[in-house]
Order: C-alpha cells, then structure tokens, then sequence
C-alpha cells in the first residue's frame, strides 16, 4: 500500500529543508571552521592517536583489538548520532562537513583509549579499569571538550555518560577476552 500523497509531499519539504540546511551548514562550515584551531584539533585527534596505536600495539592482538574496535566505533557512534539527533547534545566543528563531528571521538578516540586500556596491566581488575576510563572520559575530558568549545551537552549529565563508558568497557573487555578467532589457511 503506498502512503498518502500529503505525506509523500509533507516528506519531499522536509527532505528540502535537510538539504537547504546541510548546503548552509557547508557554507558555514568553509567560512567559519575549516582550518581554525578547532578545526585542527580535530583533525589531529582523528589520525594522531591512530598512529601511536600503531606504533605501540602489541602486534599478536592486533585482530582481538580491532574487532573491538570495530564494535565500539559502531556502537558510540549509533548512541552519538541518537543523542544529537534527539537534541541531548551537540558539537560545533566538523572535521570534514557531511560527517558527523563526533567522528574524532567515536572513530578515534574512545577505540584507541579502550584498546590501550584493555593491554595495559592485563591483570587489572576489568572493573577498576571499567571505572578508571569511564571516570577520566566523563569527568575530565567531556569538561575539557566544553572548555575548548567543542562540545555542548543540552540536556545530558556526565553521569549518564559515566554508566555508558563504563558499560562499553566492560562488553569491549568481554568480547576483547573471546577464543573464537580462528583463521583460515588458504
């Protein structure tokens, strides 16, 4: 069954609306951001820490980490984009401006720090690490991200994000800790 013509139509104006606000946001975008200091850091937050992951990864947990790397990029970026869309918070500079600007924490920053975090001290309470990473992420780095101008939370507590970093530690720990990688010889 096809929907109402008014629907069709009430849809086509606010597919228009998105589109006239996403050719704004570009304008805005080359006048006011590309290449300003913000715009920097978040470039340098994207690639740098991606780079020291590389350099100091322990290379035989290389595929174990990345899996969960995987898994947090897709998992804080979903709950980021559900947060921001429902008006709870939002970012002022965009890397790169039909992304997201939450790409350099979601793509970068809380995969690499997990990943690092999971192989530093391995013998370490995954709770203590659990609370330790959620603690620094929520209480120091979301404020200094408002500080810098980076990040407005509207509606949000850093103890709700407190419970959330805590709980994507613990299911990366978890996945981290699987036994049914296995490869496959040609």
């Amino acid at each position: 069954m096809n929907p109402p013509k008014d629907y069709k139509e009430a849809l086509n104006g606010i597919i228009e609306l998105m589109n006239d606000a996403q050719k704004l946001k570009f304008d805005i975008w080359k006048e006011h951001v590309i290449f300003t200091v913000h715009w920097w850091i978040g470039v340098i937050l994207t690639i740098v820490p991606w780079i020291i992951w590389i350099i100091f990864r322990n290379k035989e947990s290389s595929d174990r980490l990345l899996f969960v790397s995987f898994f947090l990029m897709i998992v804080s970026t979903y709950l980021d984009f559900l947060g921001t869309k429902l008006g709870l918070w939002f970012y002022y500079y965009d890397v790169l401006p039909f992304i997201p600007a939450f790409i350099p924490w979601d793509i970068t920053l809380i995969p690499v720090s997990v990943m690092f975090l999971i192989e530093w001290k391995p013998k370490i309470n995954p709770f203590i690490k659990g609370l330790f990473f959620s603690g620094i992420t929520s209480f120091v780095f979301e404020p200094l991200f408002i500080w810098m101008g980076l990040y407005q939370p509207v509606r949000w507590n850093h103890y709700y994000s407190f419970l959330i970093f805590f709980l994507l530690y613990l299911t990366s720990y978890f996945l981290s800790k699987r036994q049914n990688f296995k490869y496959i010889s040609n």
